[in-house]
């Protein structure tokens, strides 16, 4: 019997557990059914976007990163000479440039003046840029030498004159032909001035008085210098207008800015575009966009020509020598002013003191070593572009 009893009991409490579990599995009217619960698909390591490479540094980059700062700094300067007691030093100390007058090519024959470019060229532990002022017309460096050419390059104003655009474009590709035979890789032209008048001292050198007559002339020089592998300059930034000559003394420019937007820098912007390697900037002061200082020793004069023309090559100044500048250096090297202002090339006639001037301001704190850099590889990179071997 009490068997039995407990049997029952037993049986009793299953039936009860059964009862429970099968209201609980069970939901309330108003409750949702759970969602059913969906793993995660394991992630497929090909659908995962790839992140974007990094470019390998070009001959340039690799060239600045091995650099030292006595040598960056030497590639900050071009050298106005034809004395070879200064040019060779120049070249054997790393300048980032020559720049020489007529005298270097006076009674050399053209394998006469290979030969020296080719040996200024192995003196340097960078290739060089070997520049001259080959404007035609008052300005011939080179082809004033009749052993270096029958009679020299002729002004562009006549040129166009007696034959057009096709002269000027024909004028162009020989004038750079016969600088690239020579060893030499940078012209210091076109002269993008635009005079007011015949009576102004650029007149001579410059094309026409009009704006978009002397920018169509430069942009066709510019399309051409570049084909034929020649470096160009456009000069002398902001415009010469109807400034005085600033290698005997101070100019002054008066105008107000429109004259330079409407005028002045149309030649300059076609220029640019059409790939101007470097823009040389004049030592007038124009007092609408800086009455203190000359334009090249100016910050605001590079702003407008870096962030409004928007220029990115390499901008250098006149020679630092010059008249104009002495008076707002007060006996020191000009050199650090004007690469604070914004310079990357300086035109300069004395290399040695030069580059102990600005490595002295960059050990200081004076020049900013990013500046200097930003500077050296614009450099590097139009050697490179001019198909110089920077190793």
């Amino acid at each position: 019997m009490k068997r039995t009893i407990l049997l029952l009991s037993l049986l009793l409490g299953v039936l009860l557990l059964g009862s429970c579990a099968s209201q609980a599995a069970v939901p309330a009217a108003d409750e949702p059914a759970p969602e059913p619960i969906v793993p995660e698909p394991t992630p497929d390591p090909a659908d995962e976007p790839e992140a974007a490479p990094v470019p390998e540094p070009d001959a340039a980059e690799r060239r600045l990163a091995s650099m030292t700062r006595e040598e960056k700094v030497c590639q900050l300067l071009m050298l106005c000479s034809s004395d070879e007691d200064e040019v060779l030093p120049a070249a054997e100390g790393g300048a980032g440039g020559l720049c020489l007058y007529a005298a270097s090519f006076a009674d050399k024959d053209k394998a006469a003046v290979l030969a020296m470019t080719e040996d200024l060229q192995a003196r340097s532990p960078i290739p060089l840029l070997l520049a001259v002022d080959e404007e035609g017309g008052t300005v011939c460096r080179v082809s004033s030498n009749p052993r270096l050419r029958a009679v020299p390059f002729a002004a562009p104003r006549y040129l166009y004159e007696q034959g057009g655009w096709a002269l000027i474009e024909s004028d162009t590709a020989e004038k750079a032909q016969l600088l690239r035979s020579l060893g030499l890789n940078v012209n210091l032209a076109p002269v993008a001035d635009v005079p007011l008048s015949w009576q102004n001292y650029i007149y001579a050198r410059s094309f026409s008085t009009d704006p978009s007559e002397t920018a169509d002339y430069i942009r066709r020089v510019v399309t051409v210098m570049k084909r034929e592998g020649i470096g160009s300059t456009l000069k002398h930034f902001p415009g010469y207008g109807g400034s005085a000559d600033t290698h005997t003394g101070q100019a002054y420019d008066r105008r107000p800015l429109e004259a330079f937007e409407e005028g002045d820098f149309l030649p300059f912007i076609a220029g640019i575009e059409a790939g101007a390697d470097a823009v040389l900037v004049s030592h007038n002061i124009v007092e609408c966009m800086d009455a203190d200082y000359p334009a090249s020793l100016s910050p605001e004069v590079h702003r407008i020509l870096r962030e409004e023309l928007g220029f990115s090559g390499v901008i250098l100044c006149d020679d630092l020598s010059m008249e104009a500048i002495g008076q707002f250096t007060h006996g020191e090297n000009a050199a650090v002013a004007a690469a604070l202002a914004g310079n990357d090339l300086l035109c300069c006639g004395d290399f040695e003191a030069s580059a102990q001037a600005l490595l002295a301001a960059v050990a200081d704190g004076v020049l900013p070593e990013d500046q200097l850099d930003a500077s050296v590889l614009r450099i590097l990179r139009w050697k490179q572009s001019l198909g110089l071997d920077l190793g």
